[in-house]
């Protein structure tokens, strides 16, 4: 994306990456900012833009952003830095200087249906199956193939990488766990105790709990509390599982897309991950929460929250015929906005195509 962006701009710039520089080169970062300084003096420039690729790698990265930033706001220097990252987690476990009030963060997601569209002219169905990750686009022709590249060349260096590298994790073997078994729940609640039940060395509630935290900062798989107007009760309840990409639900359930295709009861599982993935995807983006709502056998699949506003959304595919759900959590929450996506209602296409932030009044 920002190789686009430097194609269509007129600003001079640098791009450079850390992916050959020893961690411990405290000198690197320092020389590539003081020679984009020396170009704009001989060129007698107003603006620069210095992009670093990867910046993760460079030990304390950070602390020496922040110096050289400062002495360029001290001098009035207009350079502008571009810093990037290819995990978040990585990214974080750099800053041991905040950079308070000196960047903006431009969050990547993963790739949305019309990404993968407009880019490889995917269906809705091939979207909702084989979910948004590019790399995989030319595999999917070959499952297996398709499915052995997102294990191993996805999520395997996101966990070994990107979570075991930068959080403190105790059973490593035990987080993998937990991400193949929520991946296979994805649409579903379940309990915490019910976890341990089903894991082997799965320890305590609270370590499972933070492990699912993770996975979730990692944007894997997230536990959604339920909604409700009680903060207590919505951190005590049963976490309905969803996955932030629809391929990391087929991975560990899918009986090849054909199949799946053609049996309604379990493709309306995909649908719903498939809502549910795009909706987490920009939460932090359009700060809002994203919950569930159950009350005895009544229930809603969304449940959207931006500080005074409530949206509730329910999923009607083969799963379901009936929303009965939806009346009651509109008289008993009186939601901004409460409408169902399938069926004859709202389009599943129209509403994935759909910016989030478009939902709130």
């Amino acid at each position: 994306m920002v190789k686009q962006v430097l194609e269509d701009l007129d600003i001079p710039h640098t791009f450079k990456s850390a992916d050959a520089v020893a961690p411990n080169d405290a000198g690197w970062i320092a020389n590539l900012w003081e020679s984009a300084r020396t170009r704009m003096r001989m060129g007698d420039l107003k603006e620069y833009l210095l992009v670093i690729d990867e910046i993760h790698k460079i030990d304390d990265w950070s602390n020496q952003v922040k110096r050289e930033w400062d002495a360029d706001s001290f001098h009035d220097i207009n350079l502008k830095v571009v810093v990037l990252g290819s995990s978040r987690l990585l990214l974080k476990s750099g800053l041991n200087e905040s950079l308070a009030g000196r960047f903006e963060l431009i969050r990547m997601t993963h790739w949305n249906y019309q990404e993968m569209r407009d880019a490889f002219g995917w269906s809705l169905e091939q979207y909702i199956y084989f979910g948004g990750y590019p790399g995989s686009a030319p595999l999917i022709k070959n499952e297996t193939r398709w499915c052995r590249y997102v294990k191993d060349s996805i999520v395997s260096p996101s966990i070994e990488k990107d979570v075991l590298l930068t959080k403190i994790i105790y059973k490593p073997a035990l987080i993998k766990q937990l991400f193949e078994l929520g991946c296979s729940y994805s649409g579903e609640e379940l309990s915490l105790n019910k976890m341990i039940g089903q894991l082997q060395d799965a320890g305590n509630i609270t370590t499972l709990a933070s492990y699912l935290g993770t996975l979730s900062e990692a944007e894997l798989l997230c536990g959604m509390q339920k909604y409700a107007n009680d903060p207590a009760r919505k951190y005590n309840s049963i976490p309905k599982l969803m996955t932030y990409n629809p391929a990391l639900f087929t991975i560990q359930s899918g009986k090849g897309f054909d199949n799946e295709l053609m049996a309604p009861q379990r493709w309306g599982r995909w649908v719903e991950t498939a809502i549910g993935a795009h909706l987490l995807c920009h939460a932090e983006e359009y700060n809002y929460k994203v919950y569930y709502w159950r009350d005895k056998s009544m229930e809603v699949d969304f449940i959207l929250q931006k500080e005074d506003k409530l949206i509730a959304i329910e999923v009607k595919s083969g799963k379901r015929t009936t929303n009965k759900g939806l009346p009651i959590f509109r008289d008993s929450f009186h939601p901004n906005s409460a409408f169902v996506v399938g069926s004859d209602n709202v389009p599943v296409e129209e509403f994935l195509l759909l910016p989030p932030e478009k939902l709130f009044p």
